[in-house]
């Protein structure tokens, strides 16, 4: 028997989508220990543009993708769900798993979604107002086409759950914490996905060995893992805090918020705008928030913005190795960990006070171990895979 299992994690103008299987033999072996198949995976990117693309790469076999002409992503989920049905892929679907941005303090692993805990989750919108209603618009479409379907939430907040309490608190009243402010941590299926890889990848490796994870795409942060757990990591209350992003500021002064609203007349909104969507990459260069298209640009301020960036990278990491006590390994993921070898090499030369050293030209290359071999801290680079992390919780679950 074949089980296949949808995963969907949804952007604020993308909707990734991946189909696993997993077969279920009747032996007594849990689904959770059968191995996922990938079949596909795609992406409707540009939602709400008239660059609105579409595309699936099979493992297997070639697929014709479902149109592009989605508007939104209840669009383009309506469009996965016909082309699914039409490929009679639905026929063996068991469970549909969904990346889900923020789960606050209700949710601190995978759960099962119904109409109470999709109501607890739209509460936490303002925590993630880029992220938690696009995650949700693919789930409510689901509920309302096949209202039997089991849906399963995983959330980038949950790997990081187990940090200390020193980890997690602000220096603000105690009873503001149990409210709820505290700081969460983000990322966390991309962090779980490259803990899980660590013996696979890294040689010898030691289970307590302390880890730095550099996720480092359009969204940024950085975490410091040791025996598969989170000790601590940069975002914090909301995905705005701590690197800059693409588009996004990183942190700041709080002070600076509460003048642009006291003394400069900008209105909560505006304040928003300006943090969320108008700084980082994009504010710091006045170019772009790609970092691609500053790389290849000989303008003063997308050099500074380079700068910026990397700068921040390499102070945060002496931050959680401070935390952690120390460092052996340092990995970088994500499109820009992956992608970005000048990036790579700044901010390695930068921690070059921790015995970090670079090999140039397995930089380049985007090799796995790209450490040289007099490097006193191993330095890595492997590509994350959230959709196949949500893929193996759902199997747990099942």
């Amino acid at each position: 028997m074949m089980a296949n299992i949808l995963v969907l994690n949804s952007g604020s103008s993308s909707l990734k989508f991946a189909l696993f299987d997993t077969k279920t033999v009747c032996k007594g072996k849990p689904v959770a220990d059968q191995a996922l198949s990938l079949q596909f995976r795609g992406q409707f990117s540009g939602l709400g543009t008239e660059q609105c693309a579409v595309f699936v790469e099979g493992e297997t076999a070639a697929y014709t993708p479902p149109p592009a002409q989605a508007q939104d992503h209840q669009a383009a989920m309506l469009s996965l769900l016909t082309w699914l049905e039409q490929q009679s892929l639905l026929d063996n679907l068991v469970a549909v798993g969904h990346r889900v941005v923020h789960g606050g303090t209700y949710f601190k692993q995978s759960t099962d979604l119904d109409e109470r805990t999709v109501k607890l989750l739209e509460a936490l919108t303002p925590l993630a107002p880029l992220h938690q209603p696009y995650s949700l618009a693919p789930i409510k479409v689901l509920q309302a086409r096949l209202p039997g379907m089991r849906q399963i939430a995983c959330f980038d907040t949950a790997f990081h759950a187990q940090q200390p309490l020193e980890a997690r608190q602000f220096a603000l009243p105690y009873s503001m914490y149990d409210r709820g402010f505290q700081r969460y941590g983000f990322h966390g299926l991309s962090y779980d996905f490259i803990s899980r890889c660590l013996p696979e990848v890294i040689p010898d490796f030691e289970p307590e060995s302390k880890v730095l994870v550099a996720h480092l795409g359009n969204g940024a942060s950085l975490c410091a893992i040791q025996a598969g757990q989170s000790v601590a990591s940069t975002m914090g209350f909301t995905a705005l805090e701590g690197l800059p992003m693409g588009t996004r500021s990183g942190a700041i002064d709080a002070g600076l918020v509460l003048h642009l609203i006291t003394e400069e007349g900008m209105t909560p909104d505006d304040v928003s705008t300006l943090l969320y969507k108008e700084s980082g990459l994009l504010g710091l260069s006045g170019i772009s928030s790609d970092m691609r298209t500053l790389l290849c640009s000989d303008k003063p301020r997308a050099k500074q913005a380079i700068a910026h960036y990397c700068y921040r990278i390499a102070r945060e990491i002496g931050s959680l190795c401070a935390a952690m006590g120390g460092v052996d390994h340092l990995v970088f993921t994500a499109g820009i960990g992956e992608h970005a070898a000048p990036v790579r090499e700044r901010v390695v030369s930068q921690c070059d006070w921790l015995g970090m050293r670079l090999d140039a030209s397995a930089n380049q290359a985007n090799q796995a171990c790209i450490s040289a071999s007099d490097s006193q801290i191993g330095v890595w680079v492997i590509p994350t895979d959230e959709e196949r992390v949500i893929a193996a919780d759902c199997a747990a679950m099942l």
